[in-house]
């Protein structure tokens, strides 16, 4: 079994196993509702939906970011509802590089569900293989996700401010190198990155279409302590994505990443 990748073809094998649960979370944040629409178009069957903003994050407050984490409770009665279990493997697929799905294999962990797999080249690519898609939507079933939530995979703004220049801490800024240049910010308020953060684009985990690749993570094997950020705490999972599958586990999310961030200096 792989470390954080599940290959298309050994998930159409068992797609009707019963320890097996599918999370569909595709998304395109200028279009939120697309998502859904494309869900009900066509899926992998036997998955669920999840919607980044109704169940994998919780309601914007004036700091905490774009995408604060969801309530472990309301998060989890969801994957109940999905038959999960503590002996469940879970499978997550989006059509945004990891960009989504790694948002949710990071959540299932975070609440204490190691068994959570991404899988490889995503919805696109598993269409393109003539494996099969459906339009019909799984009934609930009776599942006991109990969490056990880690609460020091997450650093807060002060962990950052306290953390981000001592000599055995890294700081990783996951966003476009433009954005992390502040040549451009589409979003937030504010361009530029927190100071003493080094960027690695979480699109540079996998290639063009969608495929993990390995990524050159030497720099930071001396660091004690890997602070993760994107621009509100999403795709920085993406790089957590790769860091674990590199053997670096240690590494934590800043969850309000760089909109929290911003929210203090406007």
């Amino acid at each position: 079994m792989p470390e954080v990748t599940i290959d298309p073809a050994w998930l159409a094998e068992h797609l009707d196993a019963p320890e097996i649960a599918i999370a569909d979370c595709c998304f395109a944040l200028m279009q939120p509702e697309l998502g859904r629409q494309q869900y009900e178009a066509g899926h992998i069957p036997g998955a669920y939906y999840f919607d980044l903003n109704q169940d994998l994050s919780s309601p914007v407050q004036k700091h905490g970011g774009r995408h604060p984490l969801p309530d472990p409770d309301r998060l989890s009665a969801k994957l109940s509802r999905m038959g999960i279990t503590s002996s469940t493997l879970v499978i997550a697929y989006d059509d945004s590089q990891f960009g989504f799905a790694a948002r949710f294999w990071w959540l299932l962990r975070y609440l204490g569900h190691d068994r959570v797999f991404v899988l490889n080249g995503g919805f696109t690519n598993w269409k393109n293989l003539g494996y099969p898609v459906t339009t019909i939507e799984p009934p609930a079933k009776s599942g006991n996700f109990t969490p056990q939530v880690r609460t020091d995979w997450i650093v807060d703004i002060e962990a950052v401010k306290a953390k981000k220049d001592l000599p055995n801490v890294a700081l990783i800024d996951s966003r476009e190198a433009e954005r992390y240049r502040g040549e451009r910010e589409p979003i937030d308020p504010i361009a530029g990155h927190i100071p003493g953060a080094v960027n690695y684009p979480w699109q540079a985990v996998t290639d063009d279409r969608g495929f993990l690749e390995s990524q050159d993570w030497s720099d930071l094997e001396s660091k004690e302590e890997i602070l993760v950020y994107c621009g509100s705490g999403v795709t920085a999972c993406v790089n957590l994505l790769s860091l674990a599958d590199a053997g670096i586990d240690r590494a934590k999310l800043y969850p309000g990443s760089w909109s929290d961030w911003c929210s203090y200096q406007v």
